[in-house]
């Protein structure tokens, strides 16, 4: 049964976005594809499945694309704004 689901939830996403049932550390996860494939213009593509962040106490995070694309629109968020609060643009 087990596999069957397997292959159902292949069938119905992208492989990469898949996430493990196993435990993973962040290095692990961050050598993850989500795609790793060529466009339509020839062109290599490859995408992480996981964004590694820094959190406010030292320690990394694996944030993956599709579960977590929210906070990772928050640390782009941050990312931008300086110590003021003040929004910056490059």
């Amino acid at each position: 049964m087990a596999n069957e689901q397997e292959k159902d939830t292949h069938r119905a996403v992208n492989p990469g976005d898949v996430i493990s049932d196993q435990p993973e550390t962040v290095e692990e996860k961050s050598q993850q594809l989500a795609v790793d494939a060529p466009d339509i213009t020839g062109d290599h593509i490859e995408v992480p499945a996981y964004f590694v962040v820094d959190e406010p106490d030292g320690e990394e995070k694996a944030l993956h694309h599709v579960k977590d694309a929210e906070e990772i629109s928050d640390v782009i968020r941050q990312a931008r704004v300086d110590e003021e609060g003040d929004r910056k643009w490059w």
